[in-house]
């Protein structure tokens, strides 16, 4: 599939894997986890395909054998070794060995892939022949090398012969208008037709991926999961995503009262807690702009959304399949909400507790006739018998 994007960055790396295809040089690739590095080694190999592809995991060389998987052993070199191997860097021969991670590899072994890359040989764990080799070294990493190497975790020769060219992969935060194609691609790839609701496409717009594009993945794959389809809603987001777009949108209606100004008293700045500025108000660090309360009646999203919930459940008397059609969310979508509400497996209603909620007391016709039109139920069914 290769690097997706149209942002100007990653057509310029695009750009530049494609030069370097025909080059031996070693490549230094950096980025975050998930920015997709070892996507990125990939495309420089099939631009230029040549002998084999072999990654390389860094990470996992550790204990006394690393050693012989990279390099190889003769047969007796150690307790076990019944037979000869091949090493990981022989199997590259002709090729590319991609070390990911190489950040993480063990001191002892930087010094023999430091050789690897002088001198284009090495020498098998038990063995006195030395083995010469035509490989491209590729490594990635989401270290800061030049930090490891003032650390002395990582060696300083072995650092400036990998980095001869460096290319940097940005975060998915730094390029959110590949998001939409990303999604799209990754939607694609289920076999099934699914659309993403702007509400939602909105909140994965706003979100700012810190495991980048991995976690937009696995993100996808949870809603697909979640829901039959074809339309996937805002409450099949993951609760991490929600939760960042229920902040921003507080966050904004704090910016925007402030605007007004805020109350000070005495040289302090003071926060009413609390809607309707009905709670304490504790003082805030001098300078502190103030944020008036929100007016009367403005709930959170996840109130409102059980609330919702509740009076969807109400108003089909239990029956969890019609509640989700009224809520526009699936069926194992709204089971899912029930859980993370505290209610029973059954929800409140089929549970004979309609006129409580675990979260909120009382669900009387009072707190019902209470709650904002947007919730309301739809005019597109007719009262519950």
């Amino acid at each position: 599939m290769g690097l997706l994007g149209r942002s100007p960055r990653i057509l310029q790396i695009r750009s530049q894997l494609e030069r370097l295809g025909a080059s031996r040089t070693p490549v230094l690739i950096q980025g975050e986890s998930g920015t997709g590095k070892e996507v990125a080694a990939r495309e420089l190999f099939d631009a230029a395909p040549r002998g084999q592809f072999v990654p390389i995991d860094c990470g996992s060389l550790v204990g006394p054998l690393m050693e012989s998987e990279l390099f190889g052993h003769t047969r007796g070199a150690f307790t076990g070794a019944g037979e000869a191997k091949r090493g990981l860097i022989e199997l590259a021969n002709g090729g590319t060995a991609f070390f990911d991670e190489v950040g993480d590899l063990p001191i002892e072994l930087q010094v023999k892939l430091l050789r690897v890359l002088q001198e284009r040989e090495f020498r098998p764990v038990g063995s006195l022949q030395r083995i010469k080799v035509d490989i491209r070294i590729v490594a990635a990493t989401h270290r800061d090398l030049q930090r490891e190497v003032a650390a002395g975790r990582f060696r300083e020769d072995l650092f400036h012969r990998l980095n001869v060219i460096r290319l940097t992969l940005p975060p998915l935060r730094e390029r959110k208008d590949d998001i939409p194609l990303l999604v799209e691609r990754f939607l694609e790839a289920t076999g099934q037709r699914y659309v993403v609701s702007p509400q939602a496409m909105d909140a994965i717009l706003g979100y700012d991926w810190p495991g980048n594009i991995r976690e937009l993945k696995n993100c996808i794959d949870r809603m697909v999961a979640f829901n039959s389809g074809p339309l996937l809603h805002f409450a099949d987001l993951p609760t991490q995503v929600v939760n960042a777009r229920h902040t921003s949108q507080y966050t904004g209606i704090a910016i925007a009262a402030a605007a007004g100004g805020g109350q000070r008293f005495g040289g302090s700045a003071y926060v009413a807690q609390g809607f309707g500025g009905q709670g304490p108000a504790n003082p805030a660090p001098d300078g502190v702009r103030t944020f008036p309360a929100p007016p009367i009646g403005v709930l959170p999203l996840h109130e409102v959304e059980r609330r919702a919930i509740e009076q969807a459940l109400t108003y089909t008397h239990g029956d969890r399949t019609t509640a989700a059609q009224l809520l526009g969310i699936g069926r194992t979508t709204l089971y899912r909400k029930l859980k993370e509400y505290g209610y029973p497996p059954g929800g409140p209603v089929a549970n004979g507790q309609s006129d409580s909620s675990p979260m909120n007391g009382s669900m009387s016709e009072a707190n019902l006739a209470g709650m904002p039109d947007a919730i309301s139920p739809s005019p597109g069914f007719p009262p519950a018998a």
